[in-house]
């Protein structure tokens, strides 16, 4: 039984990675599930003030997820239709087989959302600029956060590796 929580823990950590960069998957709430799993494993001791501290990381990000982008649209002037063509764009670049379509694709949003919204092409630009930024900053913390959680588990795995292992 143990094995099989370590497998989904591991699939959690994957899926946490995976939602740095998609926006339907919030990736380090993820990722603490599945530390989460890990720990109700009996091969692994249970520490709640880690699971508490990781969680509350975790809600920050997640939260800082959504205020970031807004911020870098709003300091360059944007709305929330640039906003929405950011997460459009990503989620067309994510499937386009384009190269750099996670890059691209958020842009190209939210300058399309900005024209969509009556803006001028130098407004549009300077606002799809700010979301932009705001989207990469985001989308870097979650990715750092989520690599974290998984050097933990790769950790908190090695650690206990003789009992969890043992058969």
């Amino acid at each position: 039984m143990d094995l099989i929580l370590i497998i989904l823990a591991a699939l959690f950590m994957v899926l946490g990675l995976l939602g740095s960069f998609l926006p339907v998957l919030p990736g380090p709430l993820t990722s603490w599930v599945g530390l989460l799993i890990l720990h109700l494993s009996k091969s692994v001791p249970m520490d709640k003030s880690f699971l508490i501290i990781t969680l509350i990381i975790a809600v920050l990000i997640w939260i800082l997820d959504y205020i970031i982008p807004a911020i870098g649209t709003r300091r360059f002037g944007g709305t929330k239709y640039g906003m929405i063509g950011t997460s459009i764009g990503l989620i067309i670049g994510l499937i386009a087989p384009i190269p750099f379509g996670v890059i691209i694709g958020p842009f190209v949003g939210a300058f399309l959302g900005e024209l969509i919204n009556k803006s001028d092409s130098k407004k549009a630009m300077k606002a799809a600029f700010g979301s932009f930024i705001g989207f990469i900053t985001s989308t870097f913390i979650k990715f750092i956060v989520a690599i974290v959680y998984l050097g933990l588990f790769i950790g908190i795995i090695w650690d206990n590796r003789t009992v969890i292992f043992t058969f």
